[in-house]
């Protein structure tokens, strides 16, 4: 079991820039996949992005990401300290929501679907301001 504990969120202007962070407790850290999503209010949670298991590398695996935030949004994750990123450039008021970290088993790598994800943090509000 994996613990993922989100930071890192808060308030930026049109354009600006953030780093959510997620840390994860349990020794298995690395043989999950990650994914980010985020929920609005009174909208679903939707998909962000999402790093795939990683082989064994300390900080491999494949990225994926919705089309409103390619080219944008970069997720990386670090084995070695058991945390994801989320580096967030370009940011629009659009991208304003609650984000949240999730692990799901590593055969759903890159799985854009909340029910696929099985350890969920607590969220961190983004806002951007227009």
């Amino acid at each position: 079991q994996v613990q993922p504990v989100e930071s890192g969120g808060g308030l930026v202007q049109n354009g600006g820039s953030l780093r959510l962070s997620c840390a994860a407790s349990g020794r298995t850290f690395s043989s999950y996949a990650w994914g980010w999503f985020r929920q609005a209010p009174g909208k679903e949670r939707e998909f962000v992005g999402a790093i795939s298991w990683s082989g064994g590398s300390w900080s491999g695996g494949s990225t994926y990401y919705a089309d409103s935030v390619k080219g944008r949004f970069t997720i990386s994750r670090d084995n070695a300290k058991n945390m994801v990123y989320l580096q967030m450039n370009s940011l629009k008021p659009e991208d304003t929501a609650v984000y949240y970290c999730a692990a799901a088993a590593a055969y759903y790598s890159g799985s854009n679907r909340v029910d696929e994800y099985d350890y969920w943090g607590q969220g961190t509000q983004v806002t951007v301001s227009s």
